[in-house]
């Protein structure tokens, strides 16, 4: 499970940027949305004719594999590195 998500921004000729976001207690102060979500969630798995225990069992397979990916953009003299552990 992720536990830390490193952003750094790079620009030219200026300071670079560096955040740390620690995803606990980000997921606790958000916990009332994401039990809204999952109720839409749900409700969109029947909708749509899925089971919904398959459906959240692929999110949380997918949520799991998150740590060591890192995601490097860049745009013009912008760039962007992000980093989940």
């Amino acid at each position: 499970m992720p536990q830390l998500v490193t952003v750094r921004v790079s620009r030219a000729q200026r300071r670079r940027i560096r955040i740390w976001i620690p995803l606990l207690p980000v997921i606790l102060v958000l916990s009332p949305l994401l039990i809204l979500a999952a109720l839409v969630a749900i409700i969109a798995c029947v909708a749509y004719r899925l089971s919904p225990v398959r459906a959240f069992g692929g999110a949380w397979r997918l949520w799991c594999a998150l740590p060591g990916t890192r995601v490097d953009v860049q745009h013009g003299r912008v760039a962007v590195l992000v980093n989940i552990r």
